[in-house]
């Protein structure tokens, strides 16, 4: 073949070179927007402002009802802002349903029951993640499985076997039973499954590290933004559980769900001290918010990219 039969070259019009040079200016204005951050509009902050008023406004009128008296409270319409009575009614609520104890006896359970939870959940899910094992599919889907089964099912022998355990009426009995959940294993194991890679793992072992060795040094640095959120979650759900605590304890030792219902007791119910009540065992967890937010909130983030 010479060179003469080869097809010859189109030469370049001049609409061509225009496009090929438009092509070519483009280029840098797409980077530029690609690392734009974009800006919300006008609509996006009134979606927000709505958002944000919905979701306060309960909280705000739990702390309107406990500032007035009962017989306001239960009027039509309802009162919109805040009276004078509000220290007075929480006052009344701590010495009434003994909120001090309360608090005390609910930041115990809800603390030992969200670390218990945070590292058994974290070694499980780092075990289901990244060791080999035989049957750990089986394990896992008995693990899932359990999410399946309704927690009213298991009252009567939980509570036979905490009578025969000596932990009646004991803040034991509450804590014990829910050390950990089958929801933050499989969290766990789907942040570590993700966010952990296999060549970190096998670097351990190369250097001769164990498996909990390589558990301290390179999964828990590394689970930490997870582990923060379900420490939250699992903090707000132990401080918050009415069923089961109300059924193992007795007034003498309550916890703050527990606590309230004391003030519900009497014949004609003051909504303004139950509010009172709710209000101030909302407190402790409005001040967890304020004092971690930041770190609770980044870790929902990397949680949300990672996972």
């Amino acid at each position: 073949m010479t060179t003469d039969s080869l097809p010859a070259r189109a030469e370049p019009r001049p609409g061509d070179v225009q496009k090929s040079t438009g092509r070519t200016r483009r280029r840098p204005t797409l980077r530029i927007r690609a690392g734009r951050q974009h800006h919300a509009g006008p609509l996006a902050y009134v979606l927000l402002a709505i958002a944000a008023l919905t979701s306060l406004f309960p909280l705000y009128w739990t702390m309107v009802a406990a500032s007035t008296d009962n017989t306001r409270v239960t009027q039509t319409p309802p009162p919109l802002l805040p009276g004078p009575n509000l220290f007075e009614n929480l006052a009344r609520a701590w010495d009434e349903a003994a909120m001090g104890k309360a608090m005390i006896n609910s930041l115990i359970v809800a603390g030992c029951i969200a670390l218990a939870t945070v590292l058994f959940a974290t070694l499980a899910g780092f075990a289901f993640a990244k060791l080999r094992f035989k049957a750990r599919n089986v394990l896992l889907m008995l693990v899932i499985g359990t999410m399946m089964v309704p927690p009213q099912l298991s009252v009567v022998p939980l509570f036979m076997m905490m009578s025969d355990l000596g932990w009646g009426q004991k803040l034991p009995a509450v804590i014990f039973p829910t050390l950990v959940s089958a929801v933050g294993v499989f969290f766990m194991r789907q942040y570590l499954a993700e966010a952990l890679p296999d060549e970190l793992v096998e670097a351990g072992r190369v250097d001769g590290a164990h498996s909990l060795r390589i558990f301290w040094s390179i999964v828990l640095p590394i689970a930490r933004p997870a582990m923060s959120v379900l420490f939250m979650i699992t903090f707000v759900h132990a401080w918050n559980d009415f069923f089961w605590p109300f059924i193992a304890l007795d007034m003498s030792n309550p916890t703050v769900p527990v606590a309230l219902t004391q003030l519900s007791a009497g014949y004609i119910r003051d909504q303004s001290l139950i509010m009172a009540g709710a209000l101030l065992g909302t407190l402790p967890l409005l001040a967890m918010f304020v004092v971690f937010g930041r770190q609770i909130v980044g870790g929902i983030m990397q949680g949300a990219v990672k996972g």
